[in-house]
């Protein structure tokens, strides 16, 4: 038996959450063998765990999701992550293998019918399956090639574009022939856009104090396609400033998910139908199937560093609180994700 730390959610959270609303505790303990004669169990040393925007949603008592339930008070976090298989007795798992999937903010996991993926591309960074190989690389893929059907020429507009999602979907659309700008919440990100990311133009849009006006200054003949990572205010400021038959992939709305219960109102609605503005929501758990189609296409391009990525990797369990909730302050650049130490 040995120590097992873990990031618990204490109580269910109510407007902004604090890091006093998670707990990190080495109170548990596990067992490093398997249970005798019981078959497919997989034991599991964790890596790398992924912080989600989405995640604020499952710390409260109703979640508003349809494919997952509330986070329960006094158990671990649940997200995307990259675990070592320790031993099983699942066929599909053996000692030594790499893996991805939905698993416990913890150090070890017992997991009884896992619903993991065994990683068959070890030649990148295994954290890379937190982001730009996992969710978030998915969620960028389907957006923009299934739901923006942008086209050379188009004026594209994306924010939050310096996050795990953002950074890649410019990048699509830059090799696709766009005129793309985004929008981040510091001159840092602003910088990485344009100099790094290969992004037309940028702007902090906490120094802005219109955005419609500010959106006119960027898109003088209007937006062709928005990719929503955060609604709000800026969706609002994006309807003002559509072009006709404009469309709007809704990805994010990190801007409501402290006010679930009284989000922001959008007053600009009137003009999807003046100007035939097609909106479509989407999260990628309805395009699993889509997954060798999104790796044969980015696998290359990372081997062929013909695309950038940035991770902002927090080093150990007990820094996962402050680094899941700096999300909602824009503290992180690109993907934010756990180390897990293990001693």
């Amino acid at each position: 038996m040995v120590r097992n730390k873990q990031v618990l959610l204490k109580n269910y959270v109510d407007g902004f959450p604090k890091e006093s609303d998670l707990e990190v505790s080495s109170d548990a303990t596990i067992s490093l063998e398997l249970p005798k004669n019981e078959s497919g169990v997989v034991l599991l040393k964790n890596l790398y765990l992924s912080c989600d925007p989405m995640m604020r949603n499952r710390m409260t008592e109703t979640y508003l999701g349809a494919y997952m339930e509330s986070f329960k008070p006094g158990s671990p976090l649940v997200g995307v992550g990259v675990s070592e298989v320790v031993e099983s007795s699942h066929p599909d798992f053996q000692k030594g293998d790499y893996v991805t999937g939905y698993i416990n903010w913890e150090e070890f996991s017992v997991v009884r019918n896992p619903q993991l993926t065994k990683i068959q591309h070890t030649d990148v960074p295994l954290s890379y399956y937190t982001g730009i190989l996992g969710m978030a690389g998915m969620t960028a893929y389907v957006g923009f090639y299934e739901i923006c059907s942008a086209k050379k020429g188009d004026y594209f507009f994306v924010s939050a574009a310096a996050g795990a999602v953002g950074q890649l979907v410019g990048q699509f659309a830059k090799r696709a022939g766009c005129y793309v700008v985004g929008s981040a919440g510091s001159k840092e990100k602003v910088d990485l856009l344009k100099n790094k990311f290969g992004f037309d133009d940028a702007f902090n849009y906490k120094e802005e104090q219109d955005l419609t006006a500010t959106l006119k200054r960027y898109f003088p003949d209007g937006i062709d396609v928005y990719f929503d990572n955060v609604g709000g205010k800026m969706l609002d400021a994006v309807l003002a400033n559509m072009r006709v038959q404009g469309r709007i992939a809704a990805c994010g709305m990190v801007s409501q998910y402290n006010s679930l219960q009284e989000p922001e109102g959008i007053y600009n609605m009137s003009l999807v139908i003046f100007k035939s503005i097609k909106i479509l929501g989407f999260t990628f758990y309805h395009y699993l199937h889509l997954y060798p189609k999104f790796y044969d296409l980015i696998l290359p391009l990372l081997r062929e560093k013909k695309i950038e990525y940035i991770e902002d990797i927090a080093e150990g369990l007990e820094k996962g609180p402050a680094a899941l909730l700096g999300l909602f302050s824009g503290k992180n650049i690109g993907k934010q994700l756990v180390a897990v130490a293990h001693d």
